[in-house]
């Protein structure tokens, strides 16, 4: 089994869901990444979603990385992920190599099939050409990228030819990361995963690990591996305060549980902690229930996101700090910089 030493790189992940409206949204999302770059984190990643206030509030990534990046210096800026699908490749191109370049190379590209098949019928797509749309859109991306000619024999201008060795795919399957690993291509793993009627008790990493093998299987010789393991995390000073404030936030997705017939011991919180794999507490109790998860030892890095607890901004900006402090530091992640320096660019 390949493993990785220790986490390399930290991150922080929002999907822009706190309990206001868009605008007010966009604005505690950029505090909260000003906060991870403040406490020493490697990345930030945005989520984007088309339409479902409930699931994501945000459907134009690169226009908000823009403005994330004139607020930060030295943080870098991912997405998680762009539904590539749904998307002209030749305009993420172009809006991705914009980003980049006012973010001083700090851009990440995570893209995706995507999950929300009524999408597509608004984007007059079939939702079971999905997988076809992703692997040419994401071959038209990376040609032009690479400064390749493109049908019609122009070339993409303005250039930044690095975002081709940025690409993250994000998949909740073997043959997804094996794809990824034969591309060369960093990947992403969620924050929990479905689990099947014939193994309704795995584990995450039972589910991960085997998708793990075959990213590290088909990875060409001599390429570095990028694994970015997402969870979900919240840190609080107080155990009680955790679990109350996590009471509020994974109530509202009871429906999703029950669906699954999973709401078994009587304990709506405790089986939602449970089904979403959510890793909440203390300091000490989160470093415990991290490092009980295997994929971190096999993981680049491990990025943290407060969904589905969705506490409200104030917890969010102490679980980052928290987080940085006292968690990653146990688990074998070293700041590049002092957490609180700023570096100007």
């Amino acid at each position: 089994m390949t493993t990785v030493s220790s986490i390399k790189r930290l991150g922080f992940f929002t999907r822009l869901l706190d309990q206001t409206d868009a605008a007010e949204r966009y604005r505690l999302a950029t505090a909260q990444i000003v906060q991870a770059e403040r406490c020493g984190f490697d990345s930030a990643w945005i989520a984007q979603h088309h339409f479902h206030e409930g699931e994501g509030g945000l459907p134009a990534p690169f226009v908000f990385l823009a403005h994330a990046a004139a607020h930060t210096s030295r943080i870098r800026l991912g997405t998680g992920i762009v539904t590539l699908p749904l998307e002209l490749p030749i305009r993420v191109a172009e809006d991705a190599v914009v980003t980049d370049l006012l973010s001083d190379g700090r851009l990440e590209v995570g893209v995706g099939p995507g999950g929300n098949l009524t999408a597509f019928t608004a984007f007059d797509l079939d939702s079971n050409d999905r997988h076809g749309l992703f692997d040419r859109h994401l071959d038209m991306l990376k040609t032009a990228w690479s400064g390749g000619t493109l049908p019609g024999g122009d070339k993409l201008y303005p250039s930044s030819p690095t975002l081709v060795d940025r690409v993250w795919q994000a998949t909740f399957t073997v043959q997804g990361a094996r794809r990824a690993g034969a591309a060369g291509d960093g990947l992403m793993l969620s924050r929990t995963q479905p689990r099947t009627a014939d193994a309704p008790k795995a584990s995450l990493a039972d589910i991960q690990n085997p998708m793990l093998d075959a990213y590290f299987e088909a990875l060409p010789k001599g390429r570095e591996p990028r694994i970015l393991a997402s969870r979900t995390v919240f840190v609080a000073d107080d155990h009680r305060e955790a679990m109350k404030l996590a009471e509020v936030g994974l109530s509202r997705m009871r429906h999703r549980l029950a669906a699954t017939g999973n709401l078994s011991s009587g304990n709506l919180v405790g089986d939602l902690i449970a089904a979403m794999d959510v890793h909440i507490g203390t300091p000490d109790e989160v470093i415990a229930s991290l490092q009980a998860d295997t994929i971190l030892q096999r993981a680049t890095d491990l990025t943290m996101q407060v969904h589905s607890i969705d506490p409200p901004h104030p917890y969010i900006l102490r679980s980052i700090e928290l987080f940085a402090a006292e968690v990653a530091p146990a688990l074998g992640w070293t700041p590049e910089i002092k957490a609180g320096a700023r570096q100007v660019a």
